[in-house]
């Protein structure tokens, strides 16, 4: 007889649920990684991680997305500043795309900042994440900041280092792939110059160009290295913006002018002789603070030479320079460094390539760079700058549109209001209780009398700050010659006051244009508390905004359109007048125009509608321009102040000469002192002290309950305001 076969199935019986929860781990594990790799999404922040205080700067997002289709949400919030305004993108994602967008964002940090990057599906699910994203250097308003689009990665700029051991204040260059370069020229903003080697110039696509030229025609420093003259020759559009044609390369055996022009030694009496009649080129972008070199000696003027780099020949490409290129550089006949204006800004031409021997060896090579990139001269030759921040420029703009229905009890009234609830909670309420003998009764009269206080405090409140909904605009416009029209740089400063807690919308319909909170700098307070939703709508942007009852708050909108060209200026020097011959092109007259010209600030008056009007205006007549400034912006910090403060005079936070302000506005830098209690951070361009101080007359002209634009407000206030200040400047001829 066959016993049966007998099994035990405890062993397999325990093993299978545990083979099948590890079979459906690995599963689950290899889905996931699947979905992982069939999603990738990438961060770029700043320049090459290089981001500036006060200035937009792109967050670059790279998606790629080989698995199913959808529609996502691209997320930028602040992980430390603005935690209150985030930005966002839609974009669609078919299957097996790659696309590159371009957020613009502004940095209100003074020090490391951090950013939240997320990709959402349609559904709110979190598809992608970058988190707690550092830029790789957080650098000060006033630092100046080269891009670059170098031959190769070795080729970038090094500038050389100031005496300062700030890092935060250290120039810097910052390397930009193409791909990632933007096509806003608003975004361009936060680089003071920027270096193109020829050989990549063909890679720039053709809104990149556009808006590279429209950054260069608003005051930036395109500096053009030279690499094979058919680089240049190939590209229409640069051939055309360099200031020399170009014909062939030669090899320069002696090249000693290069030294000379970084040392800063006299020219030779043809070079004096053919530059006499203008002055040197300045980018209208330099950032203002500490300019003055007055006094200070030249930090270069004793660099020694390098025999070997001058014993070494040098390739060069031979170019004559064109009417308004002026020659900074020679070896023998030959230019080496040409430069010319080109509207506010300027074009440097480096006729050879500083990434090739013999000057990539050169040891003063960061000097040249330095010199090249204005970083003032002052930095070199003194360590203490004492750059530590500065008052924020929204506060004066704010102080100017505010709304009036808002006022504030003065401290003297609070004080005496507090002593007033002290003295009847305390000695009044024990006499009174006291003389009815019912002691016991302070517990009702006290909870009686918090409430009536707190009734009163309401009451208090709400006759000083209720009202009616009121929106205000206050645009100052940049008018940039561009052919026969013109391109306007807007700064639109709104304000919006609520009666009551609520959400309100935005947008704009401008060819760029770009939201953002009021700028709190670290001496104004640091973090703003508003409260906005920013949809990047390609270049342009909707937003929501809240606003807490009986508050007014103010937001601010930087943007970029192509126009009519709504004035005509030229200016003419006699040797005793400035004959300006000016047209009012717009629709309207206007009220009041001031002409700033070689530090004099002078009267023109108004402006009639059509007429070419023509003003002989004596040199020595008008008022100083520092005058001016400190007259009417004497009170800037104060009422920047101010308006910050819950309590005291309502009228300290206030400023209510707005033409007069506004124009002293536009040169802050004239207040600083060198105690640096004057001292305002501004934005990219706001300041237009520098293209007053390389030869170029500035005409302030105010047009009152006017906007150049459509109203951003997508609802109706009770009372609305709007003016304009618009600026526009020429070489004086």
């Amino acid at each position: 007889m066959v016993e049966p076969r007998k099994y035990s199935i405890a062993p397999t019986g325990g093993a299978g649920p545990h083979r099948l929860l590890m079979l459906l781990l690995v599963l689950l594990g290899s889905l996931t990684l699947s979905a992982r790799a069939a999603l990738q999404f990438d961060v770029f922040l700043g320049y090459d991680g290089v981001v500036s205080e006060a200035s937009w700067f792109p967050v670059v997002c790279e998606v790629k997305n080989d698995g199913p289709s959808f529609n996502g949400t691209i997320e930028v919030s602040s992980g430390s500043f603005n935690q209150n305004q985030t930005r966002r993108m839609v974009v669609e994602l078919p299957t097996g795309t790659l696309k590159r967008l371009v957020i613009p964002v502004f940095s209100s940090a003074r020090y490391q900042s951090r950013w939240d990057v997320r990709l959402l599906d349609e559904r709110g699910r979190v598809r992608a994440e970058q988190l707690a994203v550092q830029p790789k250097r957080q650098l000060s308003a006033r630092t100046v900041v080269m891009g670059a689009l170098p031959r190769s990665a070795g080729g970038v700029p090094v500038i050389r280092q100031i005496l300062s051991r700030e890092t935060d204040i250290q120039p810097s260059s910052a390397r930009l792939q193409p791909a990632l370069i933007p096509d806003n020229p608003l975004v361009f903003e936060g680089l003071d110059s920027f270096y193109l080697n020829s050989e990549k110039a063909m890679e720039l696509t053709a809104n990149q160009i556009e808006a590279l030229l429209a950054w260069l025609n608003n005051g930036g420093h395109l500096i053009v290295a030279v690499e094979q003259v058919a680089d240049v020759n190939s590209t229409p559009w640069l051939r055309k913006l360099v200031p020399c044609n170009l014909t062939e390369q030669q090899t320069a055996n002696s090249h000693l002018g290069l030294q000379q022009w970084v040392r800063g030694a006299p020219k030779t009496n043809e070079e004096a002789e053919a530059t006499s009649a203008t002055q040197t080129p300045q980018s209208g972008r330099r950032k203002l603070a500490y300019r003055a070199n007055n006094g200070v000696p030249n930090p270069f003027g004793d660099l020694t030479d390098d025999a070997a780099f001058e014993a070494a020949p040098l390739q060069v490409a031979v170019g004559t320079p064109r009417r308004d290129g002026q020659v900074l550089a020679t070896a023998g006949n030959l230019p080496l460094v040409i430069t010319s204006n080109q509207g506010r800004g300027r074009v440097t031409v480096l006729l050879f390539s500083p990434e090739r021997e013999p000057a990539r060896s050169w040891k003063n090579l960061p000097s040249f760079w330095a010199k090249l990139a204005d970083v003032p001269s002052v930095y070199y030759s003194v360590e203490n700058n004492n750059q530590r921040g500065g008052w924020s420029a929204d506060g004066i703009f704010g102080a100017m549109i505010d709304s009036k229905q808002v006022r504030k009890l003065p401290v003297e009234w609070l004080l005496l209001l507090l002593l007033v609830y002290l003295v009847v909670i305390g000695p009044l309420d024990q006499y009174w209780l006291k003389r009815i003998k019912r002691p016991m009764l302070t517990w009702v009269t006290f909870p009686c009398y918090v409430v009536l206080f707190s009734l009163l405090i309401y009451f208090i409140g709400y006759k000083l700050r209720a009202g009616e909904s009121e929106w205000n605009e206050l645009h100052l416009v940049d008018v940039l010659v561009r052919g026969e029209g013109a391109e306007l740089r807007g700064h639109t400063y709104a304000s919006i006051y609520s009666p009551v807690n609520a959400k309100y919308k935005l947008e704009s319909q401008q060819k760029f244009s770009t939201f953002r909170g009021e700028f709190q700098s670290s001496w104004s307070g640091g973090q703003d508390g508003e409260r906005a939703d920013v949809l990047q709508n390609g270049d342009n942007f909707k937003a929501e905004i809240f606003v807490p009852v009986w508050t007014s708050q103010l937001y601010v909108s930087d943007w970029w359109n192509s126009a009519p060209m709504p004035l005509d200026l030229s200016v003419t020097d006699d040797g005793l007048n400035y004959v300006v011959k000016v047209q009012n092109k717009l629709d309207r007259p206007l009220a009041q125009a001031q002409l700033v010209v070689a530090n004099r600030v002078l009267e023109i008056g108004e402006l009639p509608v059509g007429q070419i009007k023509t003003f002989r205006l004596a040199r020595d007549k008008g008022v100083p321009l520092r005058d001016f400034v400190s007259r009417h912006g004497g009170n800037f910090q104060q009422a920047s102040q101010s308006r910050q403060h819950a309590f005291g005079a309502s009228g300290s936070g206030q400023i209510s000469d707005l033409p007069n302000s506004c124009m002293a506005a536009s040169f802050l830098s004239q207040l600083s002192d060198q105690q640096n209690s004057f001292n305002f951070i501004t934005p990219p361009g706001l300041d237009l002290t520098d293209l007053m101080e390389r030869g170029n007359a500035v005409l302030l002209a105010w047009s009152a309950d006017y906007s150049p634009v459509k109203p951003m407000n997508q609802f109706s206030p009770r009372r609305s305001h709007k003016d304009t200040l618009w600026r526009m400047s020429v070489p004086v001829n």
